[in-house]
C-alpha cells in the first residue's frame, strides 16, 4: 500500500510544477523548459501506425494553427523509435495529405511516461495510455484527461477546455458546463458572510449566493 502510495504521488498533480524533461522527438532533443512563456498540450498515444492515433493524429495535425493562436504548443509522445515515427509521419502525410507539425518523443527509456503516470498496465497490451496534459506558461499543471485505447480523443473539447483553462487563469473567474468563449462566466463564491449579503446588489446575473454570473 506504501509503495502504491508513493507511486501515485510521483505523478504529476494538479495546480503543481509540471515535471522537467529532456527527450529525443522527431525535431530533435526537446526539453519542457523549451517552451518556457508558451502553454503546453503534451499529449500520448499507444502506437505508432495504428488506427484510432492515426486519426487523433491528423485532427491534431489540422488544429496545430489553432493551438498556436492560443499560445500553445503541441507536443506527442508514445514508447516507439524516432524512425518509426517518422515513417508514421511520412504515412500520414501520403495518405491524408497532412503534415505533422509538431514534435513527437520517442520515449523507448519510457522515462516521460513514467514520471508522467502513463503507463497503466490494466488498460492495454501497448505501452503508453491515450493521456493529455495542459501545462501552463508557467510550468504548472492545470488539468489532464485519460482516455482509453477504443476511443479517440475530441480535439474541439481539448481546444474548449483551453479556452476556458486560459480565460480562468487570465480573469480570476469559473466556467460553467458547456462554456464556450463569449459565454457568461462565473464569479468566485463570497469568502465571507458580509460578501455574501452584498453579493446581490453588486450587478452580477444573481442566481443565489454562491452562483453569480457575469459577461466578461
Amino acid at each position: 500500500m506504501e509503495e502504491m502510495e508513493r507511486a501515485v504521488c510521483n505523478h504529476p498533480r494538479l495546480n503543481e510544477k509540471a515535471p522537467e524533461f529532456e527527450a529525443v522527438s522527431t525535431h530533435g532533443k526537446i526539453k519542457l523548459s523549451d517552451y518556457a512563456n508558451r502553454w503546453v498540450i503534451l499529449f500520448s498515444h499507444p502506437a505508432d501506425f495504428t488506427p484510432v492515433c492515426t486519426t487523433e493524429f491528423v485532427a491534431f495535425s489540422k488544429a496545430n494553427e489553432e493551438f498556436k493562436q492560443r499560445n500553445t504548443q503541441l507536443i506527442g509522445l508514445s514508447i516507439d523509435s524516432v524512425f518509426a515515427h517518422l515513417g508514421w509521419i511520412q504515412s500520414i502525410e501520403k495518405n491524408f495529405g497532412v503534415k505533422v507539425p509538431f514534435p513527437v518523443i520517442a520515449d523507448l527509456d519510457m522515462k516521460v511516461a513514467q514520471l508522467y503516470g502513463m503507463i497503466h498496465p490494466g488498460a492495454g497490451t501497448t505501452a503508453a495510455i491515450r493521456s493529455v496534459f495542459f501545462i501552463d506558461d508557467e510550468g504548472i499543471l492545470k488539468a489532464l484527461i485519460h482516455y482509453p485505447m477504443s476511443n479517440g480523443r475530441n480535439i474541439d473539447e481539448i481546444l474548449r477546455l483551453l479556452d476556458a483553462l486560459q480565460t480562468s487563469k487570465k480573469n480570476g473567474v469559473a466556467t460553467p458546463a458547456n462554456w464556450r468563449p463569449g459565454d457568461k462566466v462565473i464569479i468566485p463564491p463570497p469568502p465571507t458572510q458580509e460578501d455574501m449579503y452584498k453579493r446581490k446588489d453588486m450587478g452580477y446575473e444573481y442566481i443565489d449566493w454562491y452562483l453569480s454570473y457575469k459577461k466578461l
